[in-house]
């Protein structure tokens, strides 16, 4: 089955942390092979000098990975993050942040990914990461 985006943004709406959601993160878009994510800036996610913090970063990472790996695998399985390395690359500033994400490879237990963070009004890269997901 495929994930579309409307069912992606319904899965994250409803079974990821509030904090998670707080990040007011829209699914822009949805297939088996990406999923993008866009998180738009506002000032509860900036560090001191105005930027987005790492830490925003890297969860925006993770759960657009996590919405890729359940969009790979075609339905919801509870994905457990056993790995998570994020680059930070320069600093993200503007309207908002996008990430997308792919599968790299999937296996009977394991998924490993990868992410690519831009800026939305510059293409700028902002950030990477990679992950190792267990799925049971």
């Amino acid at each position: 089955m495929e994930i579309t985006s409307a069912a992606a943004q319904t899965l994250l709406d409803e079974n990821f942390a509030e904090w998670v959601r707080a990040l007011d993160l829209t699914v822009q878009e949805a297939a088996p092979d990406h999923v993008t994510i866009r998180m738009p800036l506002a000032p509860h996610l900036a560090r001191v000098g105005g930027i987005v913090s790492g830490q925003a970063l890297a969860a925006l990472a993770d759960t657009t990975m996590v919405i890729a790996a359940v969009a790979h695998a075609g339905e919801f399985r509870p994905f457990t993050t056993t790995d998570l390395h994020t680059q930070f690359l320069r600093p993200g500033v503007g309207t908002a942040i996008l990430c997308r994400a792919e599968v790299v490879r999937a296996g009977k237990a394991l998924v490993f990914a990868r992410a690519e963070m831009t800026v939305e009004d510059s293409g700028k890269t902002v950030a990477t990461a990679t992950a190792t997901f267990y799925a049971p």
